[in-house]
């Protein structure tokens, strides 16, 4: 099973990525830096949220997991 802190860890790299592509695609939509970026951190703020409770869900679940 995996700590709460770790999966915590993992969805702050997987977001930071996250956030700067869709800063980069808000901006070639938009035409606007502050939209851009407006659009990408709201983006990361659900996206963070729902994996670190995907991540939390999954870690109860023994299912296709094997024990070496």
């Amino acid at each position: 099973m995996e700590r709460p802190r770790r999966t915590f860890v993992k969805a702050i790299i997987w977001n930071l990525n996250g956030l700067l592509v869709m800063s980069l695609v808000g901006y070639a939509m938009t035409g606007s830096a502050g939209t851009g970026g407006l659009m990408a951190l709201v983006n990361t703020v659900i996206g963070l949220s729902l994996y670190v409770l995907y991540e939390r869900i999954w870690s109860r679940i023994a299912w296709g997991r094997t024990h070496a």
